[in-house]
């Protein structure tokens, strides 16, 4: 092999590596940013209240905060119209990077509280012979992406909030006795913690 293709050869696997890296870079982002925003929002508006009211109550001022956000909740669930929310989504919609971990925060948050949980529909799905595999059905059919007959299952992860996304054939599908709460603690726990025979949905 020649000397100029060793350095081509080398020069590709480095780039290769740096956009793997960068691509986990940007994963990070998008589990940490979410979460250090909130964070600094809690945290900067405590310190805020505390300094304009002069609070001498330690943890008053954390539970306005809390309050207050609760309120806002209950406000854009009645008072807030469809047509304002649509314009903040259209907002964020257009800002790079912004875009990605607002859409995505937003959906699984949704997907979890929201009026269409996804998460509530628990199945065992059979991989091969003798060997199944536990997760939950985000989309009953994928017609419009021209798949009938087959529905969008989602698996979790052991002891991390990720997980991959299958299209199964229906007929691999068996409905879970159980509820969707306690299969997902079983498949973050690993299968350590015991299951529950308790069908009643409790918030994960």
């Amino acid at each position: 092999m020649s000397l100029h293709l060793k350095k081509e050869k080398i020069k590709r696997s480095f780039g290769a590596k740096i956009r793997r890296l960068f691509n986990y870079f940007l994963k990070g982002l998008l589990i940490t940013l979410p979460v250090y925003a909130t964070y600094r929002i809690i945290r900067t508006s405590v310190e805020a209240i505390d300094a304009v009211l002069l609070l001498d109550t330690p943890g008053l001022g954390f539970i306005i905060v809390i309050t207050t956000i609760t309120f806002l909740g209950i406000i854009g669930s009645t008072i807030i119209t469809r047509p304002v929310i649509d314009l903040l989504d259209d907002m964020f919609s257009k800002i790079p990077l912004i875009k990605t971990i607002y859409i995505s925060v937003k959906d699984l948050i949704g997907a979890f509280v929201g009026d269409k949980k996804k998460f509530s529909k628990p199945v065992i799905v059979e991989l091969s012979e003798g060997i199944y595999k536990p997760g939950f059905i985000t989309q009953d059919d994928l017609l419009e992406i021209n798949l009938p007959g087959l529905a969008a299952v989602y698996m979790p992860h052991s002891y991390a909030f990720s997980g991959n996304l299958f299209f199964v054939d229906r007929k691999k599908l068996t409905v879970f006795e159980g509820s969707s709460s306690n299969l997902m603690k079983f498949i973050v726990s690993g299968g350590v913690i015991e299951m529950d025979n308790n069908k009643e949905e409790e918030s994960l």
